[in-house]
């Protein structure tokens, strides 16, 4: 992630944040209507991890033997189905993934400019043995048949993001007061906006406009990765169409432009989605890298 042109500070702008530069945050909620919570998310951290048992070198000469941060991961998933299937398929998929992923740990050793086919393709990857589990388990137990899940998995790879995202859960970014939607909804009602037929407000009044058209476990999977450079003071957030059913993306860019703390402002959006309506469960994630530089 390279600094903006504007930060002032000396340091080097490629500098891999420490931990305690890194402001994040996640929360789920029910919403007001519905009973069961049917999304599910996910915030961890990839290390690197050297145990050394015995040595004669001094601890100062130790330090390459320190955890050391590789990636950071977030994901959001919201279950599509009856009963409980799409709390089960949103679940399955947010453990699948995160096993995946860890298991193509060698991407994210050689995850920079040079490698960044290798590393999507491994995403990509990841996304469809996820799909096929979700199919997997709907065909062995009649009681999940027709479960799905969308899923948008963010992956902080400094200076750098790579993003997944099947179905219609979003990824935002706010750089120099700028809110930028980095995915593009995968529902009918935007392949219509798509292809001209009609405008944003139009397909919105249809009542297929928020069906989706590609998911984890559905009929069609077309998980699509991308990669975007991000720096210091860039505001990142995962999230359920349950905030953006009720949220305008005016008044997120206006939250996250005034944000004193990642907790804060995905607690104050959950409550904007809550007072909109809270119509469906609610995932929030929020993240930013602050520099503490003195």
């Amino acid at each position: 992630m390279g600094s903006p042109s504007s930060d002032p500070s000396p340091v080097d702008p490629t500098r891999k944040p420490r931990g305690d530069e890194i402001d994040v945050f996640g929360l789920t909620h029910a919403g007001i209507v519905r009973e069961e919570n049917q999304d599910h998310f996910l915030l961890c951290e990839l290390r690197k991890h050297v145990e050394v048992h015995l040595t004669s070198l001094p601890e100062s000469e130790l330090s390459w033997a320190e955890d050391d941060r590789m990636a950071f991961i977030a994901m959001v998933a919201d279950g599509v189905g009856g009963g409980q299937a799409g709390e089960e398929a949103s679940r399955r998929v947010v453990g699948a993934v995160a096993r995946y992923v860890t298991e193509s740990i060698g991407a994210y050793y050689t995850a920079d400019s040079t490698d960044r086919d290798a590393f999507t393709g491994a995403l990509h990857a990841s996304a469809l043995r996820a799909h096929a589990d979700v199919l997997e388990a709907g065909e062995s137990d009649p009681g999940l048949a027709g479960m799905s899940t969308t899923l948008t998995l963010w992956i902080g790879v400094w200076p750098q993001i790579f993003v997944v995202q099947v179905g219609d859960s979003r990824h935002y970014v706010l750089r120099d007061d700028r809110l930028l939607q980095v995915t593009r909804d995968q529902t009918y009602g935007q392949s219509i906006v798509d292809a001209g037929i009609l405008s944003v407000e139009e397909a919105k009044r249809l009542r297929v406009a928020h069906v989706l058209s590609s998911s984890l476990g559905g009929s069609e999977s077309e998980p699509v990765v991308q990669w975007i450079p991000s720096g210091w003071n860039h505001v990142h957030m995962i999230c359920t169409d349950g905030l953006t059913r009720h949220v305008s993306d005016d008044r997120i860019r206006d939250r996250l432009a005034a944000m004193t703390s990642a907790r804060q402002v995905c607690e104050d959006l959950l409550q904007d989605a809550l007072d909109g309506g809270g119509t469906d469960n609610i995932t929030i994630i929020v993240g930013r890298a602050v520099r503490r530089d003195g």
